[in-house]
C-alpha cells in the first residue's frame, strides 16, 4: 500500500515521496521577472524534502498576470530567470515543476497586503483584463473584462503554446495549465462567466472547447515522456454542485484522452455568492471521486497540512499525490516534521546530509 513517502511515478518523472509544493504566487516579480527572492524561496522549498515543488500561477502574457508582480513567461528574460530556479529545484532532490496561467478577468488586480482588489483604471500600473463575456467577477473585482474576440482567444492559445515551450527551455519537467480559481480557463466552462453565443459558448461543449483546445495545442509541443498536468476547479459549492461536479467528470475524461496526465482537484471560484464548507481535507471525497469516474490520477491542495490527513489520503486512494502549500510556508521542512509524526525511521534523512547528518545525530532527550 502506497503512503506519503512512497515514490510516484508518472511518465519518465519519478517522485521521491507524494508530497508535492502546489503553486503559491509571490507577488514579488518585476516585469514578470523571477529575481533573487523567487530563487532562495524556491531553493528552501526543494531543500525540504518533497518530492515535486511547482512554481507559482506564470502568466503567458503581460494581460495574464493577477497583479504587477506576477511572473510571466513571454520573453527571454523571464526564461533565462527561471531556468536557474528549476535547476535549483532539481539539484535539490526535487522535480522542478510549473503552471502556466492567465488570470482572465481577474488580471489587473492590486497585490493581496495591498487590496486584493482591482486596481483603478486611471493607475499607471492597471491593464483592462479580458474574459469570455463583459461580465465581471463581483465584490472587489469589480472590473468589467473585454468580452475576447475569435482572434484574441486564437493569440491566447498560442500565448499558452509558447509558453509551455519556454518551460521546457527553462528545465522545467511537469507541467501544469491553470485552468482554475476563476481565471479564464475555469470562467470559459463557468456559465457563470460565459454567456457568448458563438462556438465558445452556451452549451457545455462549447464552454468547454477553449480549454480543450488550449489543452491540445499544449500537448503537440510538450514531451510526451513528461507530466502534462492541470489545476480546475471541478465544484462550485453555488447551489449547483452535483450538476457542475458532473460536468467536471466529462471533461476531465475529455482532457485525458487528449493527453492530460493529471489533475489536481479544486474550487471553481468563479462567482463570490459561494458556501464553501471550509474543513480539514474538504476536497478528499470530491478527489477521490474524480479519480475513480475519470480514472486519472488526481492530487489535491485544500486542507491537508496535517500529516496524518495527507497520509491517510493516499493510504485510502483519494489522492495520488498530497500538495501542502501554507504548511510549508510556515516550516519549509515539513517533509522531516510529516516523517517523525508518520513515525518513519530515521526522519532527518529526507533533508539535505548538512542538515540531516546533524538532526540525526544530535536528538534531544525527549526525542531519543
Amino acid at each position: 500500500m502506497a503512503d506519503l513517502f512512497s515514490s510516484y511515478t508518472l511518465k519518465d518523472i519519478t517522485l521521491r515521496n507524494r508530497i508535492a509544493i502546489p503553486p503559491m504566487c509571490q507577488y514579488m516579480a518585476e516585469d514578470g521577472i523571477a529575481n533573487d527572492w523567487h530563487l532562495a524561496h524556491y531553493t528552501s522549498l526543494a531543500r525540504g524534502g518533497s518530492g515535486l515543488v511547482i512554481v507559482e500561477a506564470t502568466g503567458v502574457a503581460p494581460e495574464g498576470r493577477i497583479t504587477p508582480g506576477c511572473l510571466g513567461l513571454w520573453n527571454d528574460t523571464q526564461t533565462e530567470q527561471l531556468r536557474a530556479i528549476a535547476a535549483a529545484i532539481k539539484a535539490a532532490g526535487a522535480v522542478p515543476g510549473i503552471q502556466i496561467a492567465h488570470a482572465g478577468r481577474k488580471a489587473s488586480a492590486n497585490k493581496p497586503w495591498e487590496g486584493d482588489d482591482h486596481m483603478p483604471e486611471n493607475d499607471p500600473r492597471a491593464w483592462q483584463p479580458i474574459g469570455p463575456s463583459a461580465i465581471a467577477f463581483g465584490g472587489d473585482l469589480p472590473r468589467v473584462p473585454k468580452e475576447m474576440t475569435i482572434d484574441e482567444i486564437d493569440r491566447v492559445k498560442s500565448d499558452f503554446v509558447a509558453a509551455a515551450k519556454r518551460a521546457l527551455d527553462a528545465g522545467f519537467e511537469w507541467l501544469e495549465i491553470h485552468f482554475a480559481h476563476g481565471y479564464l480557463g475555469q470562467s470559459f466552462t463557468s456559465a457563470h462567466a460565459n454567456h457568448r453565443t458563438d462556438i465558445y459558448g452556451g452549451s457545455f461543449e462549447n464552454r468547454a472547447r477553449f480549454t480543450i483546445e488550449t489543452l491540445e495545442a499544449i500537448r503537440e509541443v510538450w514531451p510526451e515522456n513528461l507530466p502534462l498536468t492541470a489545476r480546475f476547479g471541478v465544484i462550485e459549492y453555488d447551489g449547483n454542485d452535483e450538476e457542475t461536479l458532473n460536468e467536471s467528470i466529462q471533461l476531465v475524461k475529455a482532457w485525458k484522452q487528449r493527453g492530460l496526465d493529471m489533475l489536481s482537484v479544486s474550487v471553481g471560484f468563479t462567482i463570490p455568492q459561494t458556501n464553501i464548507p471550509w474543513g480539514p481535507a474538504f476536497l478528499a471525497p470530491v478527489a477521490q471521486r474524480v479519480r475513480n469516474e475519470a480514472g486519472i490520477p488526481v492530487s489535491s491542495a485544500w486542507g491537508f497540512g496535517a500529516p496524518s490527513l495527507a497520509d491517510n489520503a493516499i493510504r485510502n486512494e483519494a489522492l495520488d499525490l498530497a500538495m501542502i502549500g501554507r504548511a510549508h510556508l510556515e516550516n519549509p521542512h515539513w517533509s522531516y516534521f510529516a516523517a517523525k509524526q508518520l513515525g518513519k525511521e530515521n526522519p532527518a534523512w529526507v533533508l539535505p546530509a548538512p542538515y540531516a547528518h546533524w538532526l540525526a545525530r544530535y536528538r534531544s532527550p525527549t526525542e531519543a
